[in-house]
């Protein structure tokens, strides 16, 4: 089961204190997932969705809020994943157009549905939560954080898409949206962000999980860079030694090193006892000790001299 599933089924369990944070989730649900039909003069409510968990909140907010039974009905797809399509309807009935007013999604005096979220209802931080929830739910989903940080809700209206995005800066969320096709995509890339998210749902549980896979991610990446500077850093001083030691003898082998200076003849003899010691280590060698600063110099000195050598092309 994906991280968003278990996600989404976690939001479902959760039903609002407040009957305003019911209507407010039950609002965002229907505009994510619901249509509105019209037979004769009554309206019907349908809402489609592929999580059970979902339809079973839908049911129960219809029912808590305002007693009606709705129809479920069960349906498998035939292509691509085969999953379980649930819709959830309420039959046409004088009640429903009242339901539809009170959610903010219909004008009761022009009897046409409206597309913006009703004033009023996004009042308290206990409603935006829920709308959050609702959206989400509706629309959304996340990434396993042991891959990429992404989380996003899909809407096909653009207007209530930027609604959204307003909703979420104004809960500290710094929502981006995109266009995908004839999608309008809300996401969220910075996993502070999104466990914020997850936490204003009051998907407590997803959000340990999601810490916890991030915080051991972190750390795997750490000692992961660690060990590359490690590796990188010892390569680096293998391969100095390496051409230290190439250079010394070649001083050895046209001049002799009795031609060298006598702190640089000390130090090309010590590094060819001890190839490979680090800089710091053959200074304290040395009789007076030299810091790693003076050998690293010495060094560059005996690596200049090589070169002029091999520059008078002698072998």
């Amino acid at each position: 089961m994906s991280f968003s599933v278990v996600t989404k089924d976690e939001l479902a369990r959760i039903i609002g204190p407040r009957q305003c944070c019911r209507l407010s989730e039950l609002a965002a649900l229907i505009k994510m997932d619901g249509s509105i039909q019209i037979a004769g003069q009554k309206l019907a409510i349908s809402v489609v969705t592929e999580n059970a968990a979902v339809a079973r909140k839908v049911l129960t907010l219809f029912k808590t809020l305002f007693g009606l039974q709705s129809e479920v009905m069960v349906q498998r797809k035939v292509r691509l994943k085969k999953n379980n399509v649930y819709l959830v309807r309420i039959p046409p009935q004088p009640e429903v157009e009242k339901i539809l007013v009170k959610l903010g999604m219909w004008n009761e005096q022009d009897r046409l549905p409206t597309t913006r979220i009703k004033a009023g209802m996004l009042a308290r931080e206990c409603c935006r939560r829920a709308y959050l929830r609702g959206v989400f739910l509706g629309g959304g989903s996340v990434s396993n954080p042991e891959g990429t940080y992404h989380l996003e809700i899909i809407s096909t209206d653009g207007h209530h898409a930027q609604e959204i995005v307003q909703l979420m800066k104004k809960m500290g969320l710094e929502a981006k949206i995109s266009t995908r096709k004839n999608w309008h995509v809300v996401y969220l890339k910075e996993s502070d962000q999104i466990v914020e998210c997850l936490s204003l749902m009051g998907a407590h549980t997803a959000l340990l999980n999601y810490e916890n896979v991030r915080i051991y991610k972190g750390m795997r990446n750490k000692v992961n860079r660690l060990v590359n500077c490690e590796t990188a850093n010892l390569n680096k001083t293998i391969n100095a030694a390496m051409r230290q030691q190439e250079n010394i003898k070649y001083i050895a082998r046209t001049i002799g090193l009795d031609k060298l200076p006598p702190a640089l003849r000390e130090t090309a003899e010590l590094r060819i006892a001890h190839p490979d010691i680090s800089l710091k280590e053959l200074g304290e060698l040395m009789q007076p000790p030299v810091g790693k600063s003076g050998i690293n110099h010495r060094m560059r000195k005996i690596d200049k001299i090589a070169n002029q050598l091999r520059r008078k092309g002698l072998r």
